[in-house]
């Protein structure tokens, strides 16, 4: 291929080789070139991470009803614990780097995030009354139950983000905020605001990396090393399996409300906020880079999330966890392996055009016309991504493509500037003829 001559004869200049992009960079393609619906081809690395870290959620879910008496497995959840939501927080930070409040981010807020919060809010209370028995028979989108937090923290992480590309130094900000929210039992459950500030730090810190930072850790020297750090941890789980507190993994209160003194809240904010980064790099350099069979399921690991809830707690409300052989290595194998098998049927395909009515909603009626497409032509598809469900590696492209616009637009405005200049100075001419 041959740039154009600009007239005859004159030579021809070969293109440069194509260069491949590294790894963890968002590939653009051309229209035509089949990239999909979005015009982005998906990077097979984040696809990758967040299908493993949903089939970490599932399992620790799964085993905290039968690991009472295992030690092992107690320390296992302990440790997957440390690090396996701040994992999905922090990706979810590193795709909302480009968020603003445009009318077309917020319109994908609100079908992405809202709007399925509200759906399975009260999906998952009345499943509580009418399947679980419970007398409490209140629903309240103010006090987010079992899993559905995550949907109100991201909500509020979302529309902070603008707010964290202005200060200075965000992440240690951040984690003031989280020490301030682990030593504030007055919040209550509100909101679940306790677990959404002492999450903050992770989401900040995903707004604050770059994908040379993801290049880095997944580096084939760093593998080995971060098995190593696995195998300590798991030791080290197991070791304190007996006497750890549990609630501290679960960042959702404060340090008064387990009995703790007050300083011990500020104190565990920054420890599993440092084993949080330190596992979920280890957690990243462990994860395949290349497109495997579990790849596309990356696409729906909001569907698994928000739907595996369900399952595990049908399971409990029959009953079918209290079974004595449920208790043993034999059993907490089986429950791991069940559970692995659901979460990633939930990603499917077809699982996905079951639920895509409550997990992304196509809402256009609800909006005015003209909040309907993006403005100044500009690509509103790197706010839509969450960490759980929505397309990996647009936002880099989408934030591209704004520059381009916002250049555009500041060229417009120097040629109206120019047109003003030239109508001024036409107005003076006349008047010196007069």
């Amino acid at each position: 291929m041959f740039h154009a001559a600009s007239s005859p004869g004159q030579s021809r200049t070969p293109l440069p080789p194509a260069q491949s992009p590294a790894p963890g960079v968002p590939v653009t393609h051309r229209p035509g070139e089949g990239a999909g619906r979005s015009g982005k081809q998906r990077d097979p690395f984040f696809d990758n991470a967040k299908y493993l870290a949903i089939v970490l959620v599932a399992l620790g879910h799964s085993w905290a009803p039968v690991m009472s008496g295992n030690r092992f497995l107690e320390g296992a959840y302990n440790v997957v614990y440390v690090f396996h939501m701040p994992a999905f927080v922090i990706i979810s930070g590193f795709f909302s780097r480009d968020f603003d409040l445009r009318p077309s981010r917020l319109k994908r807020l609100i079908t992405g995030v809202v709007v399925p919060y509200v759906l399975f809010e009260t999906a998952y209370s009345l499943f509580r009354v009418f399947v679980g028995g419970s007398g409490d028979h209140a629903v309240s989108l103010l006090s987010p139950w079992y899993l559905t937090w995550f949907l109100c923290a991201l909500f509020i992480w979302r529309l902070t983000s603008p707010v964290w590309k202005l200060v200075r130094h965000p992440l240690l900000v951040s984690l003031g905020i989280a020490m301030l929210g682990s030593v504030s039992p007055a919040m209550g459950g509100v909101l679940d605001l306790p677990r959404v500030l002492q999450f903050l730090p992770c989401f900040v810190l995903g707004l604050c990396l770059k994908p040379a930072h993801f290049r880095l850790v997944r580096r084939r020297a760093v593998r080995v090393p971060a098995l190593a750090v696995f195998a300590a941890a798991l030791a080290l789980g197991w070791w304190t399996a007996p006497g750890v507190n549990t609630a501290w993994m679960y960042r959702n209160g404060a340090a008064q409300d387990m009995g703790a003194p007050w300083w011990a809240g500020p104190v565990m904010v920054l420890v599993t906020f440092a084993g949080a980064v330190l596992l979920t790099g280890c957690f990243l350099a462990l994860v395949p880079g290349r497109r495997m069979w579990c790849t596309a399921l990356g696409a729906g690991t909001l569907y698994g999330y928000l739907l595996h809830g369900f399952v595990v707690k049908g399971v409990l409300y029959a009953g079918w966890f209290e079974a004595s052989w449920l208790h043993t290595p034999l059993g907490a194998l089986l429950v791991t392996v069940v559970a692995t098998g659901g979460v990633t049927l939930l990603c499917t395909p077809p699982v996905r055009r079951v639920f895509r009515f409550a997990v992304e909603p196509r809402m256009e009626w609800a909006f005015r016309r003209d909040t309907a497409r993006p403005e100044g032509g500009r690509s509103g598809g790197a706010g839509s991504d969450t960490a759980t469900g929505a397309e990996a590696g647009t936002g880099a492209g989408a934030g591209t493509t704004g520059a381009g616009a916002g250049t555009t637009e500041a060229g417009a405005g120097t040629t109206e500037a120019g047109a003003g200049t030239t109508e001024a100075g036409t107005g003076r001419a006349a008047v010196m003829a007069r």
